[in-house]
Parts: C-alpha cells; structure tokens; sequence
C-alpha cells in the first residue's frame, strides 16, 4: 500500500516544527568566519571557505588584512603574494586570482564598497548564489533566499521536504522558499550547516541520536 500524499499544510506543520526544534538544539548560530563586521572582509572570506573549513581560512585572513587593509590595497596585490598567504587552504591558485579580481571590481564598480544585491554580488568572481546569500544575511540583515549547500539539499531531501524532481541546488531553494514564511529563512542557513555537519551527515547519518527522527520519513533508513 503506498504511503498516502502529505498535504502541503501538514508538510508546513512539520517543516515548522522540525525549525522550532532547531532553534532549541542551535538557539543563536553565528557565522564561523572572523571579519570584523567589515561586509569587504566578510565576502572574501566566504569565497576563500569554498571547499575547505572556517577554521583554515580564519587561519589566513589576518595576514591577509595586515598585509591589505583596504579593497584597493588588494585589488593592486600581486597574485603571488597573495598565494603566498593563503598557500595552506584548498584551491589557492584560483582563489587568489579571484580575491584580486573581486576587489577590483568592489573598487572599480561599486566605489570601494560591497552592493546589498544578490545580482550585484554574484557578479563578483567566484560569488554564487550561495555565496552571496551568506554575505547579505550576515553583514546586511538582508534574507534573500535560503542558501542551498551540500548539507541543505541533502537534509531537504531526507526530510522530503523538496521531491526527487527538485534536483538542483536552485529547485530546492524554491521547494523550502514555498514551505517556510519568510521568517525562518535567516536561521535554515546556519543552523541546517551544523545539523548536517553533526549529525545528518552524509554517510551513515546518526538516526538514532537525532532529534528530528519522529518528524523525518528517512530516519532510520537513510
């Protein structure tokens, strides 16, 4: 007997309840990036964390902003002293190109400082969408969107909260953006992270300790 369909406005009780539990487990999650509450910093940051942890490039960063204080000061960088410094995080060579690039066009387009436009920052090289919906809901208070990671969809899927059509990282997006009020879409882009970090981890995800488990249909089975 196949299970029956869940109605869009059970789907949203439970969506609402699975938020409450994560604001009890994560009740103030705070962005993991040191920046100084400079939006400048912050964005670099955010791309120099693609594919490699907080914690490396939070490593960095601090000779990075000693030796290049400024979005100018870094836009007239050499690349290969900017390699120099972030030589120990993942895909330095390309994201050294893109700091470069990325504050020259703060600096050339934006007069120096970051756009509050999720369009706008996504012109920057190596700013997606992601990206960008993690800078405007951390330095700005801006909630665009909900920022679609490896964790968010795979946690959005286990919970059937986006169907096996939504197959893409923006689809899914769509799929959470129509089950939450605006409201809980600020929280989702941290708290969704450790969740899927801790415990709703890829392989093996740990069901028997999750908090989620009577509200998920793969719990137990994923």
């Amino acid at each position: 007997d196949p299970m029956p369909r869940e109605t869009m406005a059970a789907k949203r009780e439970r969506a609402l309840e699975v938020a409450r539990r994560m604001n009890e487990h994560y009740p103030a999650a705070e962005c993991a990036l040191v920046y100084g509450g400079d939006p400048f910093r912050l964005t670099i940051a955010v791309l120099l964390s693609a594919q490699t942890t907080d914690k490396g490039v939070n490593k960095v960063t601090p000779r990075l902003w000693e030796r290049y204080p400024t979005p100018a000061d870094l836009a007239s960088a050499d690349v290969r002293d900017v390699e120099d410094i972030i030589r120990t995080i993942g895909f330095y060579h390309t994201k050294a190109a893109n700091v470069i690039k990325a504050a020259r066009m703060v600096v050339a387009d934006y007069g120096g400082e970051i756009p509050h436009d999720i369009d706008e920052l996504q012109k920057l090289p190596g700013v997606g969408r992601k990206t960008a919906n993690v800078v405007l809901n951390e330095a700005f208070g801006i909630v665009e969107g909900i920022a679609v990671d490896t964790h968010v969809f795979r946690i959005a899927h286990r919970l059937k909260f986006a169907g096996p059509s939504a197959d893409t990282p923006a689809k899914t997006e769509t799929a959470l953006l129509k089950l939450y009020p605006r409201a809980w879409w600020g929280p989702i882009n941290h708290q969704w992270v450790l969740f899927g970090r801790q415990t709703c981890i890829a392989r093996n995800p740990k069901c028997g300790e999750c908090f989620l488990c009577d509200l998920c249909p793969s719990c137990g089975k994923a």
